[in-house]
């Protein structure tokens, strides 16, 4: 009997291949940093409800002592933090900061069995917490205000038991290992939304530009929505930058320059949109014409190779940013606006002109620093060369 001719067989084939497919799709989904970064929120909280329910079988299954601190101190690590950069400097601070905490607290609890003294307890534990407290408002801030606290959890006022001070001491530790093991579960790196958020606004950057050039005029609410979302994302790549940073090992001081760029492009932008009237005479419109199709195209090329650098093909990134129209010049038709000194300008055009340049300068800064790093934030390219 042929399969066409079984009623039983095709429809049992047909159905293992939409539940292979579905899971095909699935694990893609997961693995996908783009998926992974629209639905962070989500993942992020499956992760630590998996983390504290492991935490709890941890120490509560196997009977360890004061088990309870692991737990808090897995919320403390892991629960407000989502990349795994601020994770993992998160982890460094907390581990150092009860460590240091837990050997003080033993050594209290040591001096109030040997002494005897609670006031001399009690004014040792306010002097470290003065010192701590010094700490705590300066850049060393998370590590002086653990030790702090860690104290009291390890010699409570002094009258702690030398082995409740050790357990609490590991189970602490437990805390910090069980939330770095977390982090390294799909991983929500830092470096893709730093990079997502800022082709969505070169994209935004690149229509708006275009809206300007074409002399297309908005309502002044419509602009002022257009600039209050690039200028919220601007923000929020300000806070991605200390994670970013440790995630692919560049210092924040280059990551900084590429936000001074990004922030000079919305300045310029913001400047030509609000005097929109040079761009909206046809005879600087048609002057600017076909070098401002470059300067957007520009934009967008940049956009694309930050959206999908890397994937099945690591060198994409590298290729589209090399391959700028602005560099191309006459070979793509995008001639080099005239210089004011050979070709005087008449007064409607200087103000335009002179935008135009800086913005066009702008752009290209800003692609030519993203492919000097691009080795570093094209996550998957560099993990490719550090398996080759």
């Amino acid at each position: 009997m042929t399969s066409s001719e079984s009623g039983i067989d095709v429809p049992a084939k047909t159905r293992s291949v939409r539940r292979r497919s579905r899971a095909a799709r699935m694990w893609r989904a997961l693995t996908s940093p783009f998926y992974r970064y629209r639905n962070a929120g989500v993942i992020h909280a499956v992760r630590v409800g998996l983390a504290m329910l492991v935490s709890i079988l941890a120490t509560t299954g196997i009977d360890i002592p004061h088990g309870i601190w692991a737990s808090v101190t897995l919320l403390v690590v892991i629960g407000g933090l989502q990349h795994h950069g601020n994770i993992r400097k998160k982890a460094t601070e907390r581990a150092l900061g009860t460590l240091l905490g837990a050997l003080i607290g033993l050594t209290l609890i040591v001096v109030q069995a040997v002494t005897g003294s609670t006031w001399l307890t009690y004014s040792l534990m306010s002097i470290v917490a003065a010192i701590c407290s010094y700490y705590a408002i300066g850049k060393p801030g998370y590590v002086a205000l653990l030790t702090a606290i860690t104290m009291c959890i390890v010699a409570g006022h002094g009258d702690n038991l030398i082995d409740v001070g050790l357990w609490r001491t590991l189970n602490v530790m437990i805390g910090i290992v069980i939330a770095l093991a977390f982090s390294f579960a799909l991983p929500l790196h830092a470096t893709y939304s730093w990079r997502y958020r800022l082709a969505d606004n070169l994209r935004e950057c690149a229509r708006v530009y275009a809206q300007v050039v074409s002399g297309v005029h908005l309502d002044s609410d419509a602009q002022v929505e257009q600039f209050r979302r690039l200028n919220t994302r601007l923000v929020q790549l300000r806070a991605l930058m200390p994670s970013v940073a440790k995630e692919i090992d560049v210092p924040v001081a280059r990551l900084e320059q590429v936000q001074r760029l990004h922030r000079s492009l919305l300045s310029s932008l913001e400047m030509m949109s609000t005097g929109l009237g040079g761009y909206e005479q046809q005879r600087v419109r048609v002057a600017f014409a076909q070098r401002s199709a470059c300067v957007r195209e520009a934009l967008l090329t940049t956009a694309r190779a930050l959206r999908f650098g890397g994937g099945r093909h690591p060198e994409a990134a590298a290729r589209a940013l090399r391959s700028s129209p602005l560099d191309a010049g006459a070979a793509r038709g995008c001639e080099p606006l005239a210089q004011p000194a050979a070709v005087p300008l008449a007064p409607e055009m200087q103000g335009p002109y002179w935008l135009e340049q800086r913005f066009e300068e702008q752009v290209g800064q800003l692609r030519a620093l993203l492919l000097e790093i691009e080795p570093r934030w094209n996550i998957e390219r560099a993990h490719l060369h550090r398996m080759v």
